[in-house]
């Protein structure tokens, strides 16, 4: 495999996959959106709303709502070959209508979305347990302490579903 090749399967930390993480998570984002909403049109479930948080502050960055069912949707995102195995989530999306979680798994050279892992109840119900698990801050303080974030859990990607396709998301959202 050719250096080129091997740098966008695994991109290095000083990739733009770590130095502009913001605007890739925007961009898989609006690939996500647009894929759902391709899927439900296409299966004349067209009554589904999305509404955007400007501010990831309340635990969610979408709620989506379709047939009566409401959903407040953390998004996040992996490239694939990542050796990420858990993620932070926030508490207060415990107190959300339906709750949930969706890490997308991408190429990291064309950005294909790949599989989703969810973590969420069944249509209607709150978020599952988040565990004990508090996270930590990946940066020390001044004094070299890695002090807890106490609003975050940290999820194991062990405790996701592994979904293939837009089509188990929607019906695990939607029911």
């Amino acid at each position: 495999m050719d250096q080129l090749a091997t740098n966008l399967n695994h991109p290095p930390k000083s990739s733009p996959h770590s130095l502009d993480s913001g605007l890739r998570e925007q961009a898989i984002g609006h690939l996500f959106l647009g894929q759902l909403l391709a899927h439900m049109w296409c299966t004349d479930a067209r009554d589904i709303e999305v509404l955007k948080a400007e501010v990831d502050r309340s635990g969610y960055d979408l709620v989506l709502e379709s047939r009566g069912i409401i959903r407040h949707v953390q998004l996040k995102s992996r490239f694939r070959g990542s050796t990420v195995n858990e993620i932070d989530v926030s508490t207060k999306l415990l107190g959300k209508p339906g709750g949930c979680v969706i890490w997308i798994e991408f190429d990291p050279g064309n950005f294909e979305l790949l599989k989703f892992y969810w973590f969420g109840g069944p249509a209607g119900t709150a978020l599952p347990d988040l565990g004990d698990r508090v996270s930590r801050h990946s940066k020390a303080n001044s004094l070299g302490e890695k002090t807890e974030r106490p609003g975050l859990r940290v999820v194991s990607k062990g405790r996701f579903q592994v979904l293939t396709a837009i089509q188990e998301v929607a019906n695990n959202l939607f029911g």
